[in-house]
């Protein structure tokens, strides 16, 4: 049984705030979304409190509860990109990720669609191991994803001719496949995303646990279309809100902290001023088509 702590603050009122197209809600995420209609959200993009790698104020969360409530509130053909690590326990990793995923796929129903890697450039460390630096990009969908935006990217092999390679079937034969021509300039991007850390968009956001503006914002352009809904229940400093305005999206934002839902306020209803900016500009180039390399 995976851990099951519920993520509530004694004597805490549930706040609701709009800001434009955003939603947002001081509260236990589960209790929240337990509110929500069925099949009501197209994309969630989110990175909860993991294996206790930083304090969140003094709150955890019931994940099981979370897990099959999210399961029911996506639309058929929705995606929930969950983005979470391991922490390392007397050297060895705690495998928390890995059983998330399982009891999103084999308990809630959802498919593991794909599994992604958010890699990023941390300082040296000397533990008796290889260091840590990346997190896993969970992409879990309801039914087979009904959007996919792909983001494109050069190919460093474009012009060379395709040459002809030998594969091996199942039962131990030789396929042969022959040259298929000169290799496209520009293909779909690679599941391992490089982000930089500290290249966090809002360098002096006061949160423990952001994750880049540019992660939000690709997952944002690759699963949803302009006016889907974008979820995050453990909005923290509401870098998945801010971006999804920024794209043209609807967001629900739930957070548990006073002290984070005010930041993620803040953000929102600036990325909303900046949405009316660029809306009024044609000329300038869309949030939402922005690609890292």
């Amino acid at each position: 049984v995976l851990q099951s702590v519920s993520l509530r603050a004694e004597g805490s009122m549930r706040r609701d705030e709009t800001i434009g197209n955003a939603t947002l809600y001081l509260g236990d995420c589960l209790e929240v979304t337990a509110t929500m209609p069925a099949d009501s959200i197209d994309l969630t993009v989110t990175s909860p409190p993991y294996d206790n790698l930083r304090t969140y104020n003094g709150f955890t969360f019931d994940f099981e509860g979370i897990a099959r409530e999210l399961y029911r509130v996506t639309k058929p053909g929705g995606v929930v990109v969950w983005v979470v690590g391991d922490a390392t326990v007397k050297g060895s990793e705690t495998g928390t990720s890995f059983r998330q995923a399982l009891y999103f796929k084999d308990v809630c129903g959802f498919n593991l669609h794909d599994t992604m890697i958010y890699r990023t450039r941390k300082p040296p460390m000397n533990d008796r191991r290889y260091q840590s630096c990346f997190e896993y990009m969970f992409v879990l969908s309801k039914g087979a994803p009904a959007t996919f935006n792909p983001l494109i990217t050069e190919c460093k092999y474009a012009g060379n001719n395709q040459t002809s390679n030998t594969y091996w079937n199942a039962d131990g034969s030789k396929k042969h496949r022959h040259g298929r021509g000169p290799i496209a300039s520009h293909k779909i991007r690679e599941a391992i995303w490089l982000y930089l850390s500290g290249n966090n968009g809002d360098d002096k956001v006061n949160h423990p646990a952001r994750f880049p503006e540019q992660l939000a914002a690709d997952h944002i352009a690759s699963w949803s279309n302009p006016g889907d809904v974008v979820l995050d229940p453990f909005m923290g400093s509401g870098t998945a809100g801010k971006m999804a305005l920024l794209a043209g999206r609807r967001f629900i934002g739930i957070e548990i902290s006073d002290e984070y839902l005010a930041i993620a306020s803040n953000r929102i209803a600036e990325a909303r001023r900046q949405g009316r900016l660029i809306a009024r500009t044609p000329q300038s180039p869309a949030c939402s088509s922005a690609q890292s390399p």
